[in-house]
């Protein structure tokens, strides 16, 4: 079996699964380090439990890592896996159901005991039942083989468990002619020996067991891609969000503050921002939300860019200060990374279902622009346009993020960063020509003046205040003519809007969408333009405002469907705002859709 060639595949589907403690993230996270190393394009889909440490050995418990690696462009983690590894009972019945037919299995076998099948509520054993009939089983004790590979190092049972992760990733490398190398040159700048010690010889013993016990058909081999000529790395959407902000502070030289608290998905960006001074980013992680963004918007009136980040619950205790910086017309980011709801919801899983909240959740009228990334990769350039906007117009912008964008994954293009053009920071210093809202011809922007220097006094704060002078006005004229001026700036923006992209037919049915759904969407629309249907795709990054020619493009088309992972919120805006017979195609199972989900509303559309 060691000389048997490889067999060449176009693209392949490969999901680790057990539990949280069983180094699923890691064993993926390294998988694919490896393959885009290797040239193949990719999209990832890390699936966590929603419980911080649930019952080891249960359903709840599992922890999943998707990946779909390929030879060409691909925008999904893929609908089914190709290749399923299962460490336990659990993790290998609640993922049965996306394996394709024929796919292949690896499991420990170890972990199938009276016991472990208890815990994953089983009455009889799945290796045995015909549970896997349908597929290429392939049992491997894993756990007694990592055993004996790591026993001269002298480790305790428990440190011995956490080894065999690398020997299921040592067998899938052999499995799909991965290199070694890479993830060994990861372990040596990660452990110490007896550590790494131990999880080299696991993984270089796993590769030997695939190589050597003939329990596959033979290894397989994808391709690189052909892509464009420069330098990649891959980012998650939280990493691509924090390089935004930095290369913000570079492109604008001015100090990005950045004020958060805790909460899930939305974490790690506070963790990747705080090394990150010497680029002008400062950090404070506050006690509450609130704090957080009160923090961000005192450093905005200081002269700093104030930034906050979030999820769902967390926007909404930050709304009254969102509201505070509309009224006192400073720049201010929010970046909320989306998540299963109401309430605390499922903290780990993905949702869309917060945008009327970002649209509408603040008293009196409060208008702000909102943005939303529609891969990881995309959330560099969004972050960074939210910045340019809020500091251009003086206004609040929030960034629609989520679970599925903030923790996935994908090869990002490099750009360069001196070609970025700079974002404008200007502050009036002649207290002869300042008056506190004297705006911007063209964007409508108050000065924004720095506090402590001579001349420029103002008032700041919640109350509404007269146009032009800045003083308290309690007159009803005045309240209305702000109002209006406050709306306008953010209708404004569509100057900064470029012409909407339509990819694919000019008239037929049109899907209209918004973040994390573009990769399902745009690959079920590329297989119904392959079959002669009529239909294109629309993806807005801008919601607020929307697209001038949005009115225009969606009268073309005699269907306008709207997928979206919440129960129709972007419809909903869209029927009010142009009248036009948006027809929804919802989702709220806290998953990403599948390709096949958007195709076949796609196919019984059309057909209608």
């Amino acid at each position: 079996m060691s000389n048997a060639a490889p067999v060449v595949l176009d693209q392949v589907v490969v999901r680790f699964a057990g539990d949280s403690g069983d180094g699923i993230q890691i064993s993926g996270d390294q998988f694919t380090r490896t393959s885009a190393l290797a040239g193949n394009d990719l999209a990832t889909f890390p699936d966590y439990p929603a419980e911080i440490r649930a019952p080891a050995g249960s359903r709840e418990g599992v922890s999943g890592f998707q990946i779909q690696l390929a030879s060409h462009p691909v925008f999904t983690p893929g609908d089914v896996a190709d290749a399923l590894v299962a460490f336990n009972p659990a993790a290998l019945v609640t993922n049965l159901g996306g394996l394709r037919e024929g796919g292949i299995i690896i499991v420990n076998s170890d972990k199938f005991t009276k016991v472990d099948l208890e815990k994953a509520r089983l009455v009889t054993n799945p290796l045995e039942d015909g549970t896997c009939d349908k597929f290429r089983l392939v049992q491997a004790p894993i756990g007694k083989l990592t055993k004996e590979a790591v026993e001269p190092f002298g480790l305790k049972t428990k440190e011995i468990d956490r080894c065999k992760n690398f020997f299921a990733l040592g067998m899938v490398y052999w499995l799909y002619g991965r290199p070694l190398d890479p993830t060994e040159e990861w372990l040596r700048k990660r452990f110490k020996p007896p550590f790494l010690d131990a999880n080299l010889a696991s993984m270089r013993a796993g590769h030997a067991f695939a190589e050597t016990a003939e329990l596959f058909e033979g290894p397989f081999m994808v391709p690189p891609a052909v892509i464009a000529h420069g330098t990649y790395r891959n980012v998650t959407g939280n990493l691509a969000i924090a390089l935004g902000l930095a290369a913000a502070a570079v492109k604008s030289k001015t100090t990005v503050f950045y004020g958060s608290y805790p909460i899930t998905p939305a974490t790690d960006i506070l963790h990747t921002l705080a090394p990150f001074k010497n680029f002008g980013v400062a950090t404070f992680q506050a006690e509450d939300e609130i704090a957080a963004v009160c923090a961000a918007i005192g450093a905005s009136y200081g002269g700093a860019i104030g930034v906050t980040g979030t999820s769902g619950p967390g926007l909404a205790l930050k709304q009254e200060a969102i509201g505070l910086a509309l009224m006192a017309e400073l720049p201010l980011v929010i970046i909320n990374v989306q998540r299963a709801g109401p309430s605390t919801g499922l903290p780990t899983k993905t949702e869309q279902a917060d945008l009327l909240q970002a649209m509408y959740g603040r008293n009196g009228e409060s208008p702000v622009a909102v943005l939303a990334p529609a891969t990881a990769a995309d959330a560099f350039d969004v972050t960074l346009q939210a910045v340019r906007l809020s500091v251009k117009y003086r206004t609040p912008v929030v960034v629609l993020s989520d679970g599925y964008v903030a923790n996935s994954s994908e090869p990002w293009l490099l750009p360069d960063i001196d070609a970025l053009p700079p974002i404008e920071v200007v502050h009036p210093t002649d207290p002869e020509t300042f008056q506190p809202y004297l705006r911007d011809p063209e964007t409508l922007a108050r000065p924004w003046a720095i506090p402590g220097v001579p001349g420029l006094e103002h008032r700041i704060g919640g109350l509404e205040k007269a146009n032009i002078t800045g003083n308290i006005s309690y007159d009803a004229h005045n309240h209305e003519k702000m109002c209006h001026l406050r709306a306008e700036k953010i209708l404004r923006m569509r100057a900064d809007i470029p012409a909407t992209d339509i990819h694919g037919a000019a008239n037929g049915t049109l899907v209209l969408a918004w973040g994390s759904t573009f990769g399902a969407i745009r690959t079920a629309v590329d297989q119904c333009l392959a079959e002669g249907q009529a239909v294109a795709h629309v993806h807005l990054r801008h919601l607020n405002p929307l697209p001038a020619d949005l009115a225009d493009i969606m009268a073309r088309y005699q269907h306008v469907i709207v997928p979206e992972l919440n129960m129709g919120q972007l419809s909903k805006i869209l029927r009010a705002e142009y009248l036009v017979d948006a027809i929804p195609f919802t989702k709220i199972q806290g998953q990403p859709f599948r390709v096949a989900e958007v195709k076949a509303r796609l196919d019984a559309l059309v057909a209608n």
